[in-house]
């Protein structure tokens, strides 16, 4: 009998520290007039004492205390992350380790804002090739890449992390995804580049640690691209569309080439601001906790990531 990969468990966890608007224009020249009405944000969680895998071993706790499950039933953990606490070990293996998953395998994605989608799409394919039960998170504490000099990223991002408990199932539940790159667009969105101080290294180079965007090349990607993506998958009958949470602008444009309500498209980055890989599963989680979404209610959704790499992919699948 074939084997196929469902949603059964949400969880979400943010850190309690909430920075507004007003807080960041003490610290630079801005307002929150000028960010919330440029990008739908007015408030984001910031890290004060937590490395990415401190949020995501918050998350996976949660996600099996809420599911009752035991970490020994997981057969594989994948976290979606661009920031995270080492090279090596990677933040899965860091969760594996606290919960005590001992039969699980674990590794990371590293997609940027795509990551929990790309992550989500191996997830499915393991499933289907015969794993009972896995655990999917995008996790970031993106405030340790800023440039909290440059207000042109500095008041996008916050930190926060969320998952998925994916299951067996006999019915499919993963409808339609299409996943895409390109490399040669690489340098729109850079970040935590690592400079080569060997000896025996002889080249210079100004590259920063700091996260980078040149700003209109996403933009423009994003209702170009992303919403191609988008078309190319969705059908008529859509519930909801959960797309990454960057900027409320892209998302109202994204709704009028498609032609798909407004309200339609759940947003939540008012309050967590841009998450990077965490943004779609917390806007999942929150949306579940409020009643919206329904897990086994057979609702049909899209989950779309886009951003650095450049990376973008949309997953349509029923609750």
């Amino acid at each position: 009998m074939n084997q196929y990969a469902k949603i059964t468990c949400t969880g979400r966890y943010v850190p309690e520290n909430a920075v507004s608007n007003q807080q960041l224009s003490t610290m630079m020249e801005t307002s929150d007039e000028w960010i919330s009405s440029r990008t739908g944000i007015r408030s984001r969680n910031i890290v004060t004492n937590e490395n990415t895998s401190d949020l995501c071993i918050k998350v996976a706790k949660k996600l099996l205390e809420k599911s009752g499950k035991q970490p020994e039933e997981l057969d594989f953990i994948l976290v979606a992350t661009m920031t995270p606490d080492y090279g090596t070990p990677s933040v899965a293996c860091l969760v594996q380790g606290s919960i005590s998953a001992d039969q699980a395998f674990a590794f990371d994605i590293s997609a940027a804002c795509s990551g929990f989608v790309y992550a989500l799409s191996m997830g499915e394919k393991l499933i289907r090739t015969g794993k009972k039960l896995g655990m999917i998170i995008g996790g970031e504490t993106l405030s340790k890449v800023i440039d909290w000099n440059d207000r042109s990223t500095a008041v996008l991002f916050g930190d926060g992390a969320a998952g998925v408990l994916l299951e067996a199932d006999t019915e499919n539940h993963f409808i339609r995804e299409k996943l895409q790159a390109d490399g040669k667009r690489a340098t729109s969105l850079t970040s935590g580049y690592l400079a080569n101080k060997s000896p025996f290294y002889n080249e210079s180079t100004n590259e920063s640690g700091y996260l980078k965007m040149t700003g209109r090349d996403i933009y423009e990607f994003s209702l170009k691209d992303v919403t191609n993506n988008i078309r190319e998958i969705v059908e008529t009958d859509i519930d909801y569309l959960l797309l990454h949470q960057a900027n409320k602008r892209i998302i109202e444009k994204i709704s009028k080439k498609l032609a798909i309500p407004r309200d339609k498209f759940l947003t939540n980055m008012e309050h967590n601001g841009n998450t990077s890989a965490a943004s779609i599963p917390l806007l999942l989680d929150e949306s579940v906790e409020k009643g919206i979404l329904q897990i086994g209610s057979g609702q049909k959704i899209v989950l779309t990531g886009y951003g650095g790499g450049l990376t973008w992919g949309s997953i349509l699948l029923t609750l």
